[in-house]
C-alpha cells in the first residue's frame, strides 16, 4: 500500500518537474527570440526612441528667429525666464482705411517646446489710414492662463493695453490675471499699442 502511494507521489513530482522545466525552456527561448528582435531592429536602423523624439514638431523658422531676436532684449529676459508658455506672432499686419484691421500668425511654446499654432484678428473703428507691422508676443505666467488660451477662442477685453517695444526700452509690465504682452515694432508709425478685441484661435499640433 504504502509502495502504491509512494509510486504514484513520485509520478507526480516527476510530472512537476517536467511542467516547470518546460515553462523554463519557454521563457529562455522567449527571450532569446525577444533580444534577437530587438537586435534586428536596431541592425536595421530602426530606433523606436528615436523616432518619438523626431515626431515633435519643430517651430518654425519665423517664430524662432524671432524669438531669438526677442531673447536680446533685457525687459524680455525675466519673462522668457519665469513664465510657462508664450505665443509669438512675428508679423502682425495692421490696414486702416477707416476701418482698421489686424492679423497675424504665430506659435504657442510651453517650456521652451511649440505645442500649437495659432492666429490672431483684430477689427476697430476710427480715423484710420495707411498700415504697419509689427510683431507681438503673449507671456502666460502659469499653466492655469496658458490653458485659457490653449482651449481656443481667447480674447482680450476692450481695456487691455501692450507695451511698445524698441530699441533701447527699457519700459516693464506686470502680468494682468496671468497674462502679459509686448509689441516690437518693425517700421512705419504704431500709433497706439491698444490690443482690446483680439481674438485668437489654437489648433494644437
Amino acid at each position: 500500500m504504502f509502495f502504491g502511494i509512494f509510486k504514484q507521489l513520485f509520478l507526480i513530482f516527476c510530472f512537476l518537474l517536467l511542467q516547470i522545466n518546460n515553462v523554463v525552456k519557454a521563457k529562455e527561448i522567449n527571450y532569446k527570440i525577444t533580444s534577437e528582435y530587438k537586435n534586428n531592429l536596431f541592425i536595421s536602423g530602426w530606433k523606436p526612441l528615436q523616432e518619438e523624439n523626431e515626431k515633435k514638431e519643430k517651430a518654425k523658422k519665423e517664430s524662432t528667429n524671432k524669438l531669438n531676436e526677442l531673447r536680446k532684449i533685457s525687459i524680455l529676459k525675466p519673462y522668457f525666464n519665469q513664465a510657462r508658455g508664450y505665443a509669438v506672432f512675428p508679423d502682425v499686419v495692421k490696414v486702416g482705411f477707416g476701418l482698421g484691421v489686424k492679423r497675424g500668425e504665430g506659435e504657442v511654446f510651453e517650456d521652451g517646446n511649440v505645442i500649437g499654432s495659432t492666429t490672431l484678428t483684430q477689427i476697430s473703428l476710427g480715423i484710420q489710414l495707411g498700415g504697419q507691422s509689427y510683431s507681438q508676443i503673449i507671456f502666460f505666467k502659469d499653466k492655469d492662463s496658458l490653458n485659457r488660451f490653449t482651449q481656443g477662442n481667447f480674447e482680450f477685453d476692450a481695456s487691455a493695453s501692450a507695451v511698445i517695444v524698441d530699441a533701447g526700452a527699457n519700459s516693464s509690465l506686470d502680468y494682468s490675471d496671468g497674462v502679459a504682452v509686448y509689441t516690437f515694432l518693425k517700421g512705419g508709425l504704431m500709433y497706439d499699442a491698444s490690443i482690446g478685441g483680439q481674438k485668437f484661435n489654437f489648433a494644437k499640433y
